[in-house]
């Protein structure tokens, strides 16, 4: 069983299986008296181990051939099964096992009621388990067949109530007769990034002779675009791609940065590593290892970043952990000076999330608020099942929900990730359709039931306002309720382009920062009845720091009728404090700017006195007041026409100038 795990883990995505009690293959005394067939036994075990499952078995075969009655061959030959997930024959050579004795290795019973439940027979299930405890002697075995009967009347009672589910293949611009799973797609839905299963010899993957093993297969990135209403032919990510393995990816939001899992490579902390690429005008960067303490000696893989730009959650099968495989996460705190970002410490999610199994494949909505994952662990329909967990108004995670049937089944459902509105997930399956030669991506409407928050997004690009030069620039969005950082990322150096996420349910503050520059900041309202799908486009111009350049302070807000601050305005005002902090040479025009409701007289005093209300702020924070004048304007001058409700708004306003 170890020696298997440890080449399971050379190909990524196949996950472990679900915990059953395993042959012993290191045996000194036998069922059989044939010296030819303990032999044959002893070189199937050998093949075994070097990830050769067909000689095994065959070796296994011509055992029997010369004992019938050879037990441990069966029981051999029905681990070996089972570990490729071929329980109908697994099931055939337990059940000759049994029927030559069915007391020399009680276990099966057990065995045999896993095997029930992975392949959907849940009726069956309570049969074998209870054979397993009458016969078993060992009473303080570790086995929890309860656990397993729990686990079929759910499973019972969940096929008794499905949901809604017409799963679409994406097509064969995407898929193909490999392999393809493991979808990563960016928060507009038009980046998809997904690891295809690549056979090295393709004419004996043609021939139906290759073992889906490490040897006769590799994993390699694909990738395609959205465009006019479909999915544009793949191309290979052929900048990060190797001649080893590449897998269980996750894009940024904005579809810019990639984290991925690689084994074996000669930077590589320990088995498989967690690995960081970003996109740049000639394709993706030279991948690098994360590092600590993301990465130990141990396993880890299988990455989501959030769509705040700060949280990676990954799996790891690191000690300190509740099961056999967590999920973890950890936060940046830091940049390298080649980009690449480093994090804090590691922090497992808790037994909230994590079963005393294993459990895979997290995604963190672009909501920050509900993650999607795989588990083993907690109740479902078989093998691994998708749920998902909300956090609370404290932060902490919620009761795991299973996602349902038929989205779940008896096999594996492993790698959903869902668009930024919530509405629609991408996943992979071998099981849907017409009969297919491997597994393909496909999408599906979401339930209502368990969609996330819905979240849009603001994009565009930055330019230089007068060159009209594309700018890398630091982006970030603040919760105006709180002040709180809601989101942070960089727009691209080649092409300027930035996407920010904002979830439903609050207010938002934009800021985009540059040195030398001006910054620019907005503000959006994205509440319940937000059309999500509609997101705003923007293209934002910056202006350099001299003499006459001016910005308006869009996150500057007043009360009615008055020069009070409201307290939103302090992630603005903090911006500004920022700004002349880190350009002490600069001195500053505050204007205040009304529109044309009320006499000429009122307006003025009431832009001078909002226009004070901002200096005397920025003089509380630290700024010498030498540095800082200001004038009300009244409504002398206007951007926009005071004869809209729209354009009274963005006249009233205040400005920042440089004197």
């Amino acid at each position: 069983m170890n020696s298997y795990r440890k080449i399971k883990k050379q190909l990524l995505l196949i996950v472990m299986t679900l915990c059953v009690v395993p042959w012993m293959v290191a045996q000194t005394t036998y069922t059989t008296k044939s010296k030819k067939a303990i032999q044959l036994y002893t070189e199937a075990q050998d093949y075994y181990v070097k990830n050769n499952p067909t000689q095994a078995i065959s070796l296994l075969d011509e055992a029997l051939l010369k004992d019938k009655k050879f037990l441990e061959a069966y029981f051999m030959k029905a681990e070996i099964y089972q570990q490729y997930k071929q329980y109908d024959k697994q099931e055939v050579e337990l059940l000759k096992a049994i029927a030559i004795d069915s007391t020399f290795y009680v276990p099966s019973f057990y065995n045999l009621g896993v095997i029930m439940y992975n392949t959907g027979r849940y009726d069956q299930v309570k049969g074998y388990m209870n054979r397993f405890t009458a016969n078993n002697k060992n009473r303080r075995s570790q086995l929890k067949p309860e656990d397993w009967i729990a686990k079929a009347e759910f499973a019972k009672i969940t096929i008794q109530n499905p949901v809604a589910f017409e799963p679409r293949n994406l097509g064969l611009a995407v898929n193909s007769k490999y392999d393809e799973y493991w979808p990563s797609i960016s928060a507009d839905g038009e980046k998809l990034i997904y690891t295809v299963l690549v056979p090295r010899d393709t004419i004996q993957f043609n021939l139906g002779k290759l073992p889906k093993t490490s040897q006769n297969f590799k994993e390699d990135f694909y990738a395609s675009r959205f465009s006019k209403g479909e999915w544009m032919l793949r191309e290979a990510v052929i900048s990060i791609n190797t001649d080893s393995n590449e897998g269980a990816q996750t894009l940024s939001a904005d579809g810019n940065w990639m984290f991925f899992t690689a084994c074996g490579r000669s930077d590589s902390k320990g088995s498989c590593d967690l690995y960081f690429s970003k996109r740049t005008q000639y394709g993706w960067s030279t991948p690098t290892n994360v590092g600590s303490p993301v990465n130990t000696p141990f396993w880890e893989s299988q990455p989501s970043f959030s769509a705040d730009g700060r949280t990676l959650y990954f799996v790891s099968s690191r000690p300190g952990g509740i099961g056999g495989k967590d999920i973890w996460k950890a936060s940046i705190i830091g940049f390298k000076q080649d980009g690449t970002p480093f994090f804090g410490k590691a922090e497992n999610l808790g037994a909230q999330i994590n079963s005393e199994d294993d459990e895979n494949s997290p995604f963190i909505h672009h909501d920050n608020q509900t993650l999607y994952f795989s588990s083993d662990g907690w109740q479902g329909l078989g093998e691994m099942d998708l749920f998902f967990a909300k956090r609370d108004s404290a932060g902490e995670w919620q009761k795991p929900v299973n996602l349902g049937y038929p989205i779940n089944s008896a096999r594996d459902e492993i790698g959903l990730v869902i668009n930024a509105a919530g509405d629609k997930a991408y996943f992979s399956s071998d099981g849907l359709g017409e009969k297919s030669a491997g597994k393909d991506i496909y999408e599906f409407m979401m339930p209502q039931s368990i969609r996330p928050k819905p979240a849009t997004y603001v994009k565009g690009r930055i330019f230089d306002k007068e060159t009209n030069e594309q700018l890398l620039a630091e982006l970030k969005v603040n919760q105006l309720s709180d002040g709180e950082l809601a989101a942070s990322c960089e727009s691209t150096s080649f092409s300027g382009e930035f996407l920010v996420c904002l979830p439903v349910g609050n207010s938002y503050a934009l800021n985009v920062e540059k040195q030398g520059y001006l910054f620019y900041s907005d503000h959006f309202e994205v509440n319940e009845n937000s059309d999500v799908k509609n997101p705003q486009i923007l293209n934002v111009y910056l202006s350099k720091i001299k003499v006459g350049g001016a910005i308006v302070l869009r996150n500057v807000f007043y009360e009615n009728d008055s020069y009070q601050l409201m307290s939103k305005s302090f992630v603005e005002l903090n911006e500004v404090v920022r700004l002349l902090s880190k350009n002490t040479d600069v001195k500053i025009e505050i204007g205040g700017h009304t529109d044309n409701v009320g006499s000429a007289d009122y307006n003025l005093e009431l832009s001078k006195k909002r226009a004070q209300s901002v200096f005397d702020f920025l003089v509380s924070n630290g700024i010498n007041a030498n540095r800082i004048s200001y004038k009300g304007y009244g409504f002398s001058v206007p951007i926009e026409s005071n004869d809209t409700e729209l354009g009274r708004a963005k006249n009233r306003r205040t400005e920042l100038k440089i004197l």
